[in-house]
């Protein structure tokens, strides 16, 4: 995280001292090192199997790979951890047959074929829309779970299936029309984001107080972002310009999955730390920061203009930096107690 952090902030400062390495992946580096080694583990905790633990250990060694500047090792594994995350998934399944996991399995197969076509030689903004789906498709199948399939209206999930399944037409159709491909995939992006919105359980809990209201905001604010960044994948194609395809990524991971794991934490990390994490009001001043940065940065992608630009990134790395402070403050405070 902090590697990929600190290459953002040299792409936007160039004054900035860093190693080749850490500017170049910056998008892997946190995409799939930070985020997709915490996802992994998380699904590790959740089989209680060993052999689970190989996936955020492969995906870990990939990103530390490519912070020392072994790219092609870097993707190997990245791509393998991949592979067995999608085992993990089909375990799970084994145990019980789940439309959520089945959704999850599909974001972690679309994490794999984009690690193959990214070890094929494929540009990593040729590969945008796979490595969006991994994240998409994961939170989509979490959310789904804890909002209870047998609570929805008859059909209401099959509509979440069918727009998961236009990310991977989009996904698949980038391989021979890259900007085509983008747009499919941003119009799936704006039916999950809808989906979610309207369906999730944080409409309801929104009104409620402490953690339940908290983990709502996250969650319909990243939806709100979601929606952002599908609309601009539908406009553009991310072929629009550096600044128009910055724009409509960072409203994505930044925005929307960042969000998701602001909201996430609380749960999230005592099940796979074994440490509690209560909540706190204090939360609040990170997310709250977290959005502006990212309002700041998306404005300042669409005006060209780039010292909003780089002040939006230098903000969004002191969020995500307050977040992890807050988070262990708040942590350290409750054994104390």
């Amino acid at each position: 995280m902090l590697a990929g952090l600190y290459g953002g902030l040299a792409l936007l400062l160039p004054e900035v001292p860093v190693p080749e390495a850490l500017a170049r992946e910056h998008g892997p580096l946190m995409a799939l090192g930070f985020l997709g080694t915490l996802i992994s583990l998380e699904r590790a905790v959740a089989l209680r199997r060993s052999w689970g633990y190989l996936a955020p250990g492969l995906s870990a060694l990939g990103a530390f790979c490519l912070v020392g500047g072994a790219e092609l090792p870097g993707r190997v594994a990245l791509t393998a951890g991949a592979g067995w995350l999608a085992g993990v998934y089909l375990a799970l399944l084994g145990r019980r047959l789940s439309r959520e996991t089945l959704l999850q399995l599909g974001g972690a197969l679309a994490w794999y074929v984009g690690g193959l076509l990214w070890l094929a030689g494929r540009p990593v903004p040729e590969l945008v829309v796979w490595f969006a789906a991994f994240h998409v498709l994961t939170i989509a199948g979490e959310r789904l779970e804890l909002t209870h399939v047998g609570a929805l209206r008859p059909g209401a999930a099959r509509v979440l299936t069918g727009a998961a399944a236009l990310l991977g037409v989009g996904a698949a159709g980038s391989i021979w029309q890259p900007a085509a491909g983008a747009r499919i995939t941003g119009a799936g992006l704006l039916a999950v984001a809808v989906w979610l919105a309207w369906h999730d359980v944080a409409r309801r809990t929104v009104r409620a107080r402490g953690l339940s209201r908290y983990a709502a905001v996250c969650l319909l604010t990243g939806y709100g972002w979601l929606a952002v960044a599908g609309a601009l994948w539908t406009v553009t194609g991310l072929a629009a310009g550096s600044f128009l395809y910055d724009a409509a990524l960072h409203a994505l991971f930044l925005g929307f999955v960042m969000s998701m794991l602001f909201g996430h934490a609380p749960v999230i990390l005592p099940a796979v730390l074994r440490v509690r994490l209560p909540y706190h009001p204090v939360l609040y001043a990170p997310l709250a920061l977290l959005h502006a940065s990212v309002a700041v940065r998306v404005a300042g992608d669409l005006a060209g203009a780039g010292e909003v630009r780089a002040t939006g990134g230098l903000l969004a790395v002191v969020a995500v930096l307050t977040f992890a402070c807050c988070a262990a403050a708040v942590a350290l405070r409750s054994t104390t107690e």
